[in-house]
């Protein structure tokens, strides 16, 4: 018995080194396989240390469900290539936010934020000259606003003393609608809930209103529904036309919200990719440097799917009114001609186009219109490149 027992011993050490000598050949070493484990092992290690942070460049999003954080994931899905460039994106607290942790947070290197936030800081006396201490690498896209209200309101200066939710204090959307009810001289009670929770709270009748502001589809407000609600219209009025933009609202944007062939007019503004004026000579602009040479030679492909449709707006050479581009985006786009490209395009559409040259009365106008024309480049471009789907017959 003890001979057999020993014998099935040492068939069993026999198949198990046979395994493990198998599995060792087609396993793969793990410190191999990523440098982040790699600096694991190494722990301790000062070079590692210096070579994780030297080309990591940080960028403050936005609020979950927003689309700044889709935006950020985006960039590091595309841009992030091992020790060259990682790029870490942070879940953010609001566009106000963003704009002091630009400013003052160690480690913070890009932001994305709303182009009236800063205006309504220097206008209420909260900063003054902050333009100074931001460049910007792009806009981005428009943002729309979207306020959600029972079908009960249908024009928004019956929101006049009620309830209304404008997010948290510290983001973009509480400035876009201070803003914007004040110029419309509307005076609602403003309440500073996080927006999924309003949203709840407006269904159990605790809150008229709910002001949303952000990229189309916004997550949170896409997957809200309840046939009791719709979205009320913010007319373009000239009030708000010094720094805002018209947008439309459609069915397919938000089935739950809009009936179906319906649209909501609405107004947009800009989100803009931002960065500390960091100067030139300093490792923070290198890293900069890095990310804009990998984000605008890369950016094609943010234009198509599965990124954010929003990226198929995004113009990189569109110019921001009152604001300074980073330096080294600006030598990009020139060293690429990007600019003289657009505009030799821009100014031959004019010449075919002498119905639309005609209403050109000012400088302003021609870079307005420059602006929309840079827009509807990317979207076309966009489309060009997207690929062809067979049609089913």
């Amino acid at each position: 018995m003890r001979h057999l027992l020993g014998m099935a011993l040492l068939a069993m050490t026999v198949a198990c080194s046979n395994t493990a000598a198998k599995a060792a050949e087609t396993e793969y070493d793990p410190a191999k396989v990523s440098e982040s484990l790699k600096a694991i092992f190494q722990f301790g290690s000062v070079a590692t240390k210096q070579a994780l942070n030297a080309n990591t460049v940080t960028l403050i999003s936005g609020t979950i469900g927003g689309t700044y954080v889709q935006f950020g994931a985006d960039l590091a899905s595309v841009l992030d290539d091992g020790n060259k460039l990682r790029v870490l994106p942070i879940v953010g607290r609001g566009s106000v936010q963003s704009v002091a942790d630009i400013l003052f947070l160690q480690g913070v290197d890009l932001g994305i934020v709303r182009a009236d936030t800063l205006d309504y800081l220097e206008k209420k006396g909260f900063a003054k000259d902050i333009k100074k201490q931001f460049t910007y690498v792009t806009k981005l896209y428009n943002e729309e606003m979207y306020v959600l209200a029972p079908k009960s309101v249908t024009n928004i200066n019956q929101l006049n003393g009620k309830k209304v939710s404008v997010d948290l204090p510290n983001g973009g959307t509480f400035v876009t609608a201070a803003v914007v009810f004040e110029r419309l001289g509307i005076k609602p009670n403003f309440l500073y809930i996080e927006q999924r929770i309003a949203m709840e709270k407006m269904r159990a009748g605790e809150i008229d209103a709910v002001i949303a502001v952000g990229g189309k589809p916004y997550k949170s407000v896409a997957a809200f529904k309840d046939d009791r609600f719709h979205m009320v219209p913010v007319d373009y009025s000239k009030p708000l036309q010094g720094d805002y933009l018209p947008a439309v609202l459609t069915s397919k944007d938000y089935p739950n919200l809009i009936a179906e062939g319906a649209k909501v007019d609405t107004i947009a503004v800009p989100a803009v990719l931002a960065a500390y004026n960091w100067a030139p000579n300093t490792d923070r602009y290198r890293k900069l440097a890095q990310f804009v040479d990998a984000f605008f030679t890369k950016f094609p492909t943010f234009q198509n799917p599965p990124f954010h449709p929003k990226w198929k707006e995004v113009s990189l050479s569109a110019p921001l009114p009152d604001w300074q581009r980073l330096p080294v985006a600006e030598q990009w786009l020139k060293s690429h001609n990007v600019e003289a490209v657009s505009r030799a395009r821009f100014d031959e559409f004019l010449k075919q186009s002498p119905t639309t040259a005609a209403s050109v009365k000012s400088d302003a106008d021609r870079e307005a219109l420059f602006r929309q024309f840079q827009a509807w480049e990317a979207e076309r471009g966009a489309r060009a490149q997207a690929p062809n789907t067979p049609t089913q017959r």
